[in-house]
């Protein structure tokens, strides 16, 4: 064991003595580091985690029920739709509170109608540069995009106080969207508190810049310490609203789970106390603070140890033994590598730029990727959107899963990626040398793809060369498209494929659309499949747009993951819902469970 990696697992250790003493506590680790904790700042799946567990989305999802289901969070009721869904109307519960903050200058503050007024305005404002700006403007909320582009023409800060018929406070707890585009899905979003979160104006005014440090919502917990890249601290919030435990368990659930369920009806919510969350990239000390007791839960457990954990899919005799349990399931994802669509050597639209990438893709060995890096714990992509989604499909098949170095020689032969000057390498067909730049973490799973980019591009003669930077400093530069090629997960937060078809969108460059993918032909087909039902018309619809994005090749598709977590037998009622990113306040530890120190 590296010193450094028995110095990690000694301090959790010592950290880990006494958490659980005096209150109920969940220990975990992220294995990648966060971001901040603004909603409308914030698009990785480890920042938005933590802003949901603070922040309250009119809506969520029940966290048992199959197929899922949504419910209200904050609101009153599920909200009222017109018949041609261009018209969205929220009433919110009267008596939900903000968690204290000096912000409200000693105050007690009432969650209303305009906190949901300001905060979706929020994205509209160039000055938090929202990620999730797409989703908004995708459906045309009337009017907010036309203030934005009239302030921004003129030079003048966002008007929060512009009334626009779109979005609108009707009284104090009743809020209405109007749409130019009628998508019968739209209200999904009102889901996700880790985009739609409610966030009071005084907070964001007090704070400014430093928005993303203080985040202040309504829902079970509140920030009680943040170091940077290292540690999370969520803590009870105690203005938390009157609420309990009422989930069913979810289908298949095992007679353990269901039992726990079963125990903790009518409980009060949050369960714990606190949720205290590590950083930990690598994965050897993260797998071994859970092994010894440290960590509560692994989310995700390394596939690295999956022959250890899981042999042949099933829980280890010896974990077993100590009563841990396990949930393996698919996740709503695919994980990519893409290309910048204007970066001068491999993107572009003309027929060699896409035999380029088409080349790059067919050599890509994913039967490799997925038995010696993903340890089984994947399964091919044909396309973006994952099996489970609407819009995915087990029987679709295209080329994307292909390996074929072949076939990948001839298309840059054909091109003219020839290798000109004799030293064994391919060159541009203007004799310049041939070099693609992909970035890449430090992270031993990073490695282990970054060798498998190595051999399979060594076999079909074209150099790479690799940029290594943590992945908060990647994500800030892939924003600016400044990154040539870059490997990164895109997650769905509702059940349906049309976020994954974001990502070929021009309405969503430099958020879902990392290359900044633009060819009309798609939106046509994305815009076409959003004003329509559910239905085989809409499905046959976006497998056609998946079959473009293949045939343009902006990215390499490479799997859709499995996750398996594990959690140790004083954990009471875990349970993973794909869309409820709040998870923990439905969770419990027996305290007499927990070994003493």
């Amino acid at each position: 064991m590296k010193f450094s990696t028995l110095l990690t697992t000694l301090l959790l250790a010592c950290a880990a003595v006494g958490a659980h003493a005096a209150d109920k506590v969940v220990r975990y680790a992220f294995r990648v580091a966060e971001t901040g904790f603004d909603p409308v700042q914030v698009t990785d799946k480890y920042s938005k985690d933590v802003a949901a567990c603070i922040f309250d989305a009119p809506l969520e999802y029940d966290l048992g029920t199959r197929p899922f289901k949504l419910r209200p969070a904050t609101a009153a009721a599920m909200p009222e739709i017109s018949a041609d869904f261009k018209s969205i109307t929220f009433r919110i519960k009267p008596g939900i509170y903000f968690a204290d903050d000096p912000a409200f200058k000693g105050k007690k503050r009432e969650l209303v109608a305009q906190d949901y007024v300001y905060s979706i305005k929020r994205h509209y404002d160039p000055r938090w540069k929202s990620g999730n700006l797409y989703l908004l403007e995708n459906a045309k909320v009337l009017g907010l995009s036309e203030l934005r582009k009239e302030l921004m023409a003129a030079k003048k800060p966002f008007d929060y106080d512009r009334e626009v018929e779109g979005l609108r406070a009707l009284d104090k707890y009743t809020f209405q969207i109007k749409l130019g585009l009628g998508d019968p899905r739209f209200v999904q979003n009102f889901s996700d508190a880790g985009t739609f979160g409610a966030v009071a104006r005084e907070v964001v005014e007090f704070y400014g810049d430093k928005i993303m440090e203080h985040p202040v919502g309504t829902n079970a917990f509140r920030l009680a310490e943040w170091r940077r890249s290292s540690k999370i601290v969520l803590a009870r919030n105690p203005n938390f609203r009157d609420m309990v435990y009422a989930e069913v368990a979810p289908p298949g659930a095992d007679e353990r789970l269901k039992a726990e369920v079963a125990a903790l009806q009518g409980k009060k919510l949050p369960l714990v106390d606190r949720v205290e969350i590590s950083i930990i990239e690598e994965n050897q000390p993260r797998w071994l603070a859970f092994v010894r007791g440290e960590f509560d839960v692994i989310e995700e457990v390394p596939p690295d140890f999956a022959g250890e954990a899981m042999p042949r899919g099933q829980l280890a005799p010896n974990l077993a033994k100590q009563g841990i349990h396990m949930q393996r399931y698919p996740r709503v994802d695919v994980a990519v590598s893409y290309f910048n669509m204007e970066d001068p050597v491999v993107g572009g639209y003309t027929p060699d730029k896409i035999a380029l990438r088409r080349a790059i893709n067919l050599a890509v060995d994913l039967d490799k990727e997925i038995r010696l890096v993903r340890r089984g714990q994947a399964v091919k992509s044909q396309g973006p959107i994952p099996p489970i989604a609407f819009g995915g499909s087990t029987e679709f098949k295209t080329e994307m899963s292909e390996f074929d170095p072949a076939k990948a020689k001839a298309l840059l032969d054909l091109y003219g990626y020839v290798d000109k000057n004799g030293d064994g390498w391919r060159d541009l067909p203007d004799g310049s040398p041939l070099v693609i730049e992909y970035a890449t973490q430090p992270d031993a799973q990073s490695r282990q793809l970054v060798e498998q980019w190595q051999k399979n591009m060594d076999a079909i003669g074209i150099r790479i060369k690799f940029k290594i930077a943590k992945w908060p400093e990647n994500l800030k530069a892939s924003n600016a498209a400044k990154l040539q090629m870059w490997g990164v997960g895109w997650i769905g937060s509702t059940p349906d494929g049309d976020t994954f078809l974001a990502m070929g969108s021009n309405k969503s460059k430099g958020a879902a659309n990392k290359p900044r993918f633009d060819l009309p032909a798609f939106e046509a087909l994305y815009d076409k499949q959003k004003a329509l039902p559910d239905g085989p018309e809409r499905h046959a619809v976006m497998q056609e747009a998946q079959r473009m994005l293949v045939a343009y090749a902006p990215y390499k598709f490479h799997v859709h993951r499995i996750w398996t977590d594990m959690a140790q037998p004083w954990v009471k009622g875990y349970s993973r819902n794909l869309f409820v990113r709040d998870v923990w306040k439905y969770v419990d530890v027996d305290t007499a469970e927990v070994p003493k120190p």
